[in-house]
């Protein structure tokens, strides 16, 4: 592999150290600039950036704005770790400078935002991957290649399960998850329905019901703590999927349930069931149970060791290798068509097709 992709980050807050946990030991990625809103926090994260394995040994320049950033010539691709209700304008912005994107979830906060950044990026000739790439880890990677390799028979169902009291609970600034473009769907969402659609295919239709417990949420700690805001979205969605191939996923994402058993993922077959690891994670064991109990599926592909950033040294390898990047815009796209036609199915009370569509990734192996 040739010299390391050069990175700007666009945003520096909470996700961000945790993307620079993964980039201190990547090679094929170098980490060059920062900006964000608070010139502080943009020093903060350049300072370790330049500390750590991120930089390279080099400095990590602080810019002033969006615009500086991806202007600079040291920058081939932005990672885009602005708020859900930025990742667009962003991702236009690094596109129209002749920069790759990398970005967190969602793409967008609507299908005409996400076909926008798509269609100028192929205009451009310019790859956008997106988060999550925790499907990129042992985890649902093992569990792909035992569903690949046949052992659970052929795939009939899924269940998805994410519940939470709510983000009010331990983040200091919740407020975004309960606005438009938040909620436990568009929050959390991605990380479940790529998993299926790795595992199963893409949806091609949908149902679901969804309510608004609380009309207001109040923080429970750090210095805003006892502060209260309104909620303006669904926190309870509950779905059925329909796969391209034939299987049915039952879906809940809550912002509304203080505890529960649930499985994360599992998956249904005629021979067999698997149980899924979190996808939120990058690893865990998977496992199989033919009918004589549960047996631990051994670790059979995917990134070892990955973390945040791993989509960003696949989308490096790619372009390096010519080859599709696995955490593609597409995969992102339909996973948020699949979301908004499932709140569009909870809305009008009756099941709709979903119109986009995608491939589904090559298996890490």
């Amino acid at each position: 592999m040739g010299e390391p992709l050069k990175i700007g980050i666009v945003g520096a807050g909470k996700i961000s150290g945790a993307y620079l946990d993964t980039l201190d030991r990547l090679t094929s990625v170098r980490l060059t600039a920062v900006t964000d809103l608070d010139p502080q926090r943009a020093q903060s994260l350049a300072q370790r950036g330049s500390a750590g394995g991120a930089g390279n040994g080099s400095e990590v320049a602080v810019v002033g704005s969006v615009a500086e950033l991806v202007a600079r010539e040291d920058v081939d691709a932005v990672l885009n770790l602005t708020i859900p209700a930025a990742h667009a304008e962003v991702a236009l912005t690094a596109l129209g400078a002749g920069k790759h994107v990398y970005g967190e979830k969602p793409l967008a906060v609507d299908r005409k935002e996400a076909e926008t950044v798509l269609a100028a990026a192929r205009a451009a000739g310019l790859r956008v991957a997106c988060a999550p790439d925790t499907v990129l880890g042992t985890g649902v990677q093992s569990a792909r290649k035992a569903v690949d390799d046949g052992l659970i028979g052929r795939p009939v169902a899924a269940t998805a399960f994410m519940t939470t009291a709510g983000h009010e609970t331990w983040h200091p600034d919740p407020e975004f998850y309960y606005r438009p473009g938040g909620g436990p769907l568009l929050d959390m969402g991605p990380y479940y329905l790529s998993a299926l659609v790795h595992l199963l295919g893409p949806v091609v239709r949908v149902t679901g019901a969804s309510s608004r417990p609380r009309a207001r949420r109040t923080i429970g700690g750090g210095p805003r703590a006892g502060d209260s805001f309104p909620v303006e979205v669904d926190t309870h969605i509950t779905g059925v999927l329909e796969h391209a191939d034939g299987a049915l996923s039952t879906l809940m994402m809550s912002f509304d349930v203080h505890a529960a058993r649930l499985p994360r993922i599992e998956v249904h077959g005629t021979e067999a069931s698997l149980s899924v690891p979190d996808p939120n994670g990058f690893d865990g064991p998977v496992e199989i149970n033919r009918g004589a109990g549960w047996e631990v599926v051994p670790v059979g592909a995917g990134y070892r060791d990955a973390g945040r950033g791993t989509g960003l040294a696949d989308l490096a390898e790619a372009l390096a290798q010519g080859r599709p990047h696995r955490a593609s815009a597409e995969l992102a796209a339909h996973v948020l068509d699949v979301m908004l036609t499932l709140m569009d199915a909870a809305d009008q009370g009756r099941a709709l097709p979903v119109v986009s569509t995608c491939e589904r990734p090559s298996p890490v192996v």
